[in-house]
């Protein structure tokens, strides 16, 4: 098990590396960056203390080691103030280790740079503030799409060949090849304008609102409902179709015969041995939708008004924000590498004939 977490990690930073070079140079390849932050009417001296102040003024490949040194856990700080890599308060979050001459080897959290449209507001800060109300729609999307997938994933199992289970299979494959952006639009057209009276939805709106007299802001679940719907219903579609053919091919399975020889009811082999053993795909799945959903979250997030994530990406995307697009991207690689890890431990332990090596 140590063996395996050590290789992991080691893969995950070779991983990360080479998501960090692409990001990096491709980005910085859509142009200056200075003229993107200040737009049309900049002057030479602003463009020239720009440069000097996020070390633009370097060479590209100097440029990259700045970005590296900025998201390392350990870096390495110049004491001259002049330096972009001056070891400014305003910037790094550091405990300082030891001083070698004129360089001061720290311990930081990773430094993501500064927005360039929202007046040098940390990128961290904004990730911060946006990637929760994205966890909170990706956990209740990736709820519904277990618990509704299982089950009629199970019922199209066992009614197989019926016309509940053709029923189930036809709603499945329109759930997979219907784009989320359309659903999303449908959704917030049907549920929050034509039915809105029915239903008391809302066409927008995000977790955190302010009240009706605008002095607090106060959580709405509402605004959830349908976001969340739209998000589940492809991994939906997908854990009912996983979870019917695996659950198929587990009970022709020996074992299976085995309980049922034992005397056990349908019920009780179903329950105690073929849902688990039928769950292992499924949970591959899962892992592999939930990761994805925090980047697919961003066309329903932008047209539900749901201040995610995703919609700040497509805000930094219209204004060329590359330090929050770059962020962005990084926060969303590290988690489909976490998840991955996590979801091979819980495989391991849904079939103990996995070993993790």
């Amino acid at each position: 098990m140590i063996n395996y977490l050590l290789n992991k990690i080691f893969y995950a930073f070779i991983t990360l590396f080479g998501v960090v070079t692409v990001i990096f140079f491709l980005f910085n390849k859509l142009g200056d960056p200075t003229k993107m932050m200040l737009g049309q009417n900049q002057t030479a001296e602003q463009v020239e203390v720009l440069k000097v102040k996020y070390g633009f003024d370097k060479p590209l490949g100097k440029q990259f080691l700045y970005y590296l040194n900025d998201l390392s856990p350990i870096s390495f700080h110049s004491n001259t103030s002049e330096d972009y890599t001056h070891l400014s308060p305003n910037k790094y979050n550091a405990a300082k280790l030891f001083t070698i001459g004129n360089t001061t080897t720290v311990v930081k959290t990773p430094y993501l740079r500064e927005s360039f449209t929202k007046q040098g507001k940390k990128v961290t800060e904004i990730i911060g503030e946006t990637i929760p109300n994205t966890f909170v729609l990706a956990v209740s999307a990736i709820i519904i799409a277990i618990f509704i997938g299982i089950i009629f994933g199970i019922i199209s199992a066992l009614y197989k060949d019926t016309w509940v289970d053709k029923t189930i299979q036809i709603l499945s494959t329109f759930g997979m090849s219907v784009p989320s952006f359309f659903s999303a639009i449908l959704f917030a057209w049907f549920f929050g304008f034509v039915l809105h009276k029915y239903t008391n939805l809302e066409m927008t709106g995000s977790l955190y609102e302010l009240d009706d007299f605008g002095e607090k802001m106060t959580i709405k679940w509402k605004n959830l409902i349908l976001p969340a719907i739209v998000l589940g219903i492809r991994p939906l579609a997908v854990v009912i179709q996983l979870m019917r053919n695996s659950l198929l091919e587990v009970m022709n399975q020996d074992f299976i015969r085995t309980a049922r020889a034992k005397g056990l009811s349908e019920y009780q082999v179903i329950k105690n041995h073929a849902v688990k053993n039928a769950l292992n795909p499924v949970v591959t799945a899962i892992s592999g939708w939930f990761a994805s959903m925090l980047a697919g979250a961003v066309f329903v997030e932008y047209i539900f008004g749901w201040n995610g994530l995703g919609k700040e990406i497509v805000n930094a995307l219209n204004t060329l924000d590359l330090p929050v697009i770059m962020g962005a991207v990084l926060v969303i690689a590290i988690v489909f590498i976490t998840i991955n890890i996590l979801v091979d431990l819980v495989y391991a332990w849904l079939d103990p004939r996995v070993k993790l090596a």
